[in-house]
């Protein structure tokens, strides 16, 4: 997300620690280069850990009409209320699905209400420190329920890591710590507070937390802007930061908010900021990298949401986004760590590093790619993106089913979230 280095975020850095879990309830979802004989014993562990969830089916959702009009196909009788809902959708609804836009954490802007009603937006993030409390942040997020179409509720998210990024604060919310000093909890301290943090979200009309962040940055690693100078990290091992992480995860998860693992295939190993800088690349991860192994134990926890970073990994798909990979988005999360949850971009509408590539044609690529929501904070990007998102759909029938299949991704975890019916 924008980590301007003034108003930024938090982490850890710390020791290692064996990864603890008490199991997630399914549907809800990296700085210098290390020794290589670690990084060799640590990949090995990192291969058992992937994730035992059934992989997603290659057949497509339910073909949308090419034009706007509602969908005539009747939903099976044994259809669930996540394929109902998009039996009852256009092309133009479903698109919505896929789109998480801009509101302000001080109020209600009109142009996310524009996002929401004329271009059919099914998830909001409030960006912008806020010292309203619950109660006044509650205000808004009833606010922006009442915009969505009666039985398909929005995802109402926020960074609430703690430290520099804590977006929420004012009464009734506490000073959460930066994720740096989070990491020297043991994982059940961690779990505990946590759910006093997640509880302030669930009162305050939040269900997504855009949080925690999975990046890994190695001790000693001299600078990395989005992660380690804003200590953003749990630790200085990936196992340090995968029982952390998952603990944290764990704890959103108990108290009705879904965790968003960040920023998948990792931030921890880059010298540049994503947000402000263009061309940024991290030169070492690979695909089966130790440093993986955050999110393979989230994974296999079933996390709800994993945000892809904007980032170029040269080891694993040269000179490509990782959002635009489909080596990245579909064959790293979805076939070699068994991922089926919502995956999301972190911010495309204002971030540098994906300037160069028209604004509409960002989202396009995303979901080519395999992935399922674009998060974006520039309010004029919105309808861009979706009108490119239909164009493309009317015209090619083979991303119409990427369409409908994101958006029935999106669909299945509102459904576990209670944000359907």
């Amino acid at each position: 997300m924008r980590w301007i280095p003034v108003v930024a975020c938090a982490a850890a850095v710390i020791a290692a620690s064996s990864c603890t879990s008490s199991g997630l309830t399914p549907g809800v979802a990296a700085g210098a280069t290390s020794p290589r004989s670690t990084h060799q014993r640590t990949a090995s562990h990192y291969s058992g850990m992937r994730s035992s969830a059934p992989r997603p089916s290659t057949r497509p959702a339910d073909s949308a009409s090419p034009d706007s009009s509602t969908s005539t196909a009747a939903p099976s009788s044994q259809a669930g209320p996540a394929e109902r809902a998009l039996a009852a959708m256009n092309l133009a609804q479903r698109v919505g699905q896929l789109l998480m836009v801009d509101c302000p954490s001080s109020g209600v802007a009109a142009s996310t209400v524009t996002s929401i009603r004329r271009y059919h937006a099914g998830s909001v993030i409030l960006d912008g420190n806020s010292t309203l409390g619950v109660a006044g942040t509650a205000t808004i997020t009833k606010q922006l329920q009442s915009l969505a179409p009666r039985g398909v509720r929005l995802f109402v998210s926020t960074d609430q890591e703690g430290g520099l990024v804590q977006r929420m604060k004012g009464p009734g919310f506490v000073d959460i710590p930066s994720a740096l000093v989070q990491g020297s909890r043991t994982p059940s301290e961690l779990r505990a507070s946590t759910r006093t943090w997640a509880g302030e979200l669930r009162s305050a009309g939040i269900n997504v937390d855009l949080a925690p962040v999975l990046d890994t940055v190695p001790a000693g690693s001299r600078s990395n802007p989005p992660i380690g100078d804003l200590d953003r990290e749990y630790g200085h091992t990936p196992t340090r930061v995968a029982s952390r992480g998952v603990a944290v995860a764990q704890a959103l998860d108990a108290a009705g908010v879904a965790a968003t693992v960040k920023h998948f295939p990792g931030l921890g190993r880059v010298t540049g900021n994503t947000d402000v800088a263009s061309g940024v690349t991290d030169d070492v991860t690979t695909r089966h990298d130790a440093y993986l192994l955050p999110f393979a134990a989230a994974i296999k926890e079933h996390v709800r949401f994993v945000m892809v970073s904007t980032a170029i990994y040269a080891r694993i798909d040269p000179g490509t986004p990782a959002i635009f990979s489909p080596t990245i988005v579909t064959g790293m999360l979805r076939h070699d760590l068994g991922f089926t949850g919502v995956i999301i971009t972190d911010d495309i509408g204002a971030a540098k590093q994906v300037a160069s590539v028209p604004a509409g044609i960002r989202a396009v690529k995303f979901i080519a790619a395999g992935g399922t929501m674009a998060l974006t904070v520039a309010p004029a990007t919105v309808p861009l993106m979706a009108r490119r998102l239909i164009d493309r759909a009317r015209s090619d029938a083979a991303f119409r089913q990427k369409v409908n299949a994101a958006a029935l991704v999106v669909l299945r975890a509102k459904a576990a979230a209670g944000l359907l019916g």
